[in-house]
């Protein structure tokens, strides 16, 4: 799923006229595609299918191709449809504010990434395929409507929620999908992911009529909203599996409850912080752990 974007910066008016080189052409497209999340999702649905689903390497691999081109169409995606608002708002961080990549190659690269996903993604079965498709298609709803309504939590929800199954139908097929808790436990991680990655932009959001669901709670209702929700994703996962919770359950309990805290606590301190981010997506590891160890 797509990262909210980033800090403003002094407004830019035009590309340069000269184009960028190649390289510095890759390295925007690789930022343009929101890096991290669309890696830590991708590392999550290889990891699930190699650890819980019991995939071959091969079929693994095939795991992470499919959801890596689903993550790219969703990022690119964004910051093609984004683009002209990165633009009035001045997003220097943004590679197509700075000139280094144009929408009409952002689209281009989108449109690619979801037929190559399709294709991957038709290899893994039909029941795997079409729990991507609703997974991806989700991501692409929020980048062209659902950001900026109180739904603005519902793709990511249904995105993580659906991941565990995407892999565990990719290996198991048929109508095998993954356990409740796991899904339970995914569907909330991607909602306090959602929380926490809107933080530092709210304000820019609200100036170019982005109106999610953090934008209508605030930032002090969203950064606790964030740390309560990953707290009780953790808590599913550990609680979720049969028997009693083991010494590592406990110890990722109480990881994620510091990360948890603290990124709230930062958030409302340096409201411009990718920490709370960076604090969600250590909790959502930590969940992964669990996940793989337990599922």
């Amino acid at each position: 799923m797509p990262r909210a974007d980033r800090p403003t910066a002094p407004a830019a008016t035009a590309p340069p006229a000269a184009g960028p080189s190649g390289a510095r052409r890759a390295v925007a497209l690789v930022r343009a595609a929101h890096a991290p999340p669309a890696a830590a999702v991708t590392l999550i649905a290889g990891a699930y299918a190699l650890g819980p689903a019991g995939a071959s390497p091969g079929r693994a691999l095939l795991v992470v191709a499919a959801v890596l081109a689903g993550q790219l169409s969703i990022g690119w995606s964004n910051d093609w449809i984004d683009a002209q608002r990165d633009l009035a708002v001045g997003r220097a961080d943004k590679p197509v504010v700075r000139g280094e990549v144009t929408p009409a190659t952002l689209r281009a690269g989108a449109l690619a990434a979801v037929v190559a996903c399709a294709g991957l993604s038709l290899a893994l079965g039909v029941r795997a395929a079409l729990l991507h498709a609703l997974l991806v298609g989700s991501g692409w709803a929020y980048n062209a409507r659902l950001k900026s309504t109180a739904w603005s939590w519902a793709p990511y929800a249904l995105a993580f929620g659906a991941l565990p199954s995407v892999a565990t139908a990719a290996v198991l097929g048929g109508g095998t999908l993954a356990p409740w808790w796991a899904t339970a436990g995914g569907a909330l991680l991607g909602v306090g992911a959602h929380l926490a990655n809107v933080l530092p932009d709210l304000e820019d959001d609200a100036a170019t009529g982005v109106r999610g669901l953090p934008h209508r709670l605030g930032r002090r209702g969203t950064a606790f909203g964030a740390a309560g929700v990953l707290l009780v994703a953790v808590l599913v996962v550990v609680l979720g599996p049969p028997g009693a919770p083991g010494a590592a359950g406990v110890l990722a309990l109480a990881g994620a409850t510091l990360l948890a805290g603290s990124g709230a606590v930062v958030a409302l301190v340096r409201t411009t912080s990718r920490w709370p981010f960076t604090a969600a997506m250590l909790v959502a590891g930590l969940a992964v752990v669990l996940l793989v160890a337990t599922g």
